[in-house]
């Protein structure tokens, strides 16, 4: 099941951002200052090494809980990208990053990715003119993703999305006004930054 509980415990618990909060609002503005504290009463007294096991999972933990997936999507996206000849991790950073849902949220057309999984089931997203509301929908290169119409993107969370300076667009992305372009297949680095993909494929491998 998808993890529908106090997101900033999650990212304490993690100890990164996990872009689960809308940056610049005040949720997102404690969790960064309560980030680095151990959560618990007595913090990490008492606690024991954290095992080569214990590593993996958070590792996979993580992933999960920055794209909003399930255990067993993960899994299942795991299991398409092993069957590809050649790098496992690199595989599966692009299925992830290939989600309709994501692809909203790269574009900035949207300041979370659930709130950009919010946008798709709403029926406010096209691919190629046609209405998506599907979040896990596999977006290919060559595929056109815009907003549904002009009203959507007066949308309060669209519009302060779209009017955000810092928001940097993905080479493998093109974006002009309200209109996305998927360029070419998405890289892996933006993952990779966060998280160590060996320990996820680790994990699985077992």
């Amino acid at each position: 099941m998808r993890y529908t509980g106090p997101r900033n415990r999650l990212a304490r618990r993690e100890k990164t951002d996990l872009g689960l909060k809308t940056p610049g609002s005040k949720s997102h503005a404690s969790m960064l200052k309560r980030i680095n504290i151990d959560p618990g009463q007595h913090s990490t007294r008492g606690r024991r090494k954290v095992s080569e096991h214990g590593k993996q999972l958070r590792e996979k933990q993580k992933l999960r809980y920055i794209f909003g997936v399930s255990e067993k999507q993960l899994k299942n996206y795991f299991i398409g990208a092993k069957k590809k000849p050649g790098n496992t991790g690199v595989f599966l950073a692009q299925f992830l990053e290939s989600r309709l849902d994501n692809v909203i949220f790269r574009l900035g057309f949207a300041p979370t990715r659930a709130a950009a999984r919010q946008l798709v089931s709403h029926n406010h997203i096209k691919v190629d003119g046609k209405v998506v509301n599907i979040a896990s929908y596999q977006v290919r290169a060559g595929e056109i993703v815009n907003l549904k119409n002009e009203e959507d993107a007066k949308l309060p969370v669209v519009a302060s999305s779209l009017a955000r300076v810092d928001m940097l667009t993905p080479t493998w992305l093109e974006r002009k006004g309200t209109v996305g372009k998927i360029i070419t297949v998405p890289e892996s680095e933006s993952i990779e930054k966060q998280i160590n993909m060996r320990l996820v494929i680790e994990f699985y491998s077992r």
